[in-house]
């Protein structure tokens, strides 16, 4: 399974993606950011893809699913963390894994380890 990240211009919650990346048993990490999040460490399973995030919503989705499209392999869901981001970027990633299709995981990193909440 891969993970796929939101990553948004709030560096506090960067904690909780980062420890996703570093402790859920995965093959590949995309992370969706845009170029305001240069700061964030990345390891050698990540891939980045940039987005406009300032882009109205229905084109940052598109954008995001033509993006990703060429990213994922070809499983049939993905992990997601959306703990960083606003409402508009996490409905954008959402909508496009959605229709590329795709099911969805809801990742968290808790006291206990990695969590699906989905």
């Amino acid at each position: 399974m891969e993970l796929v990240a939101y990553l948004g211009k709030d560096k506090e919650n960067w904690g909780q993606v980062i420890a996703l990346i570093n402790r859920f048993d995965c093959e590949r990490v995309i992370l969706i950011k845009d170029q305001n999040s240069d700061d964030f460490p990345i390891n050698e399973k990540c891939v980045i893809v940039e987005i406009d995030p300032t882009m109205p919503l229905l084109k940052l989705k598109n954008e995001i699913k033509e993006k990703l499209s060429k990213e994922l392999s070809n499983e049939f869901e993905v992990a997601i963390s959306i703990a960083s981001g606003t409402g508009k970027e996490h409905m954008a990633l959402i909508s496009a894994l959605l229709s590329i299709p795709l099911g969805i995981k809801l990742a968290a990193y808790t006291k206990e380890g990695v969590a699906f909440l989905s």
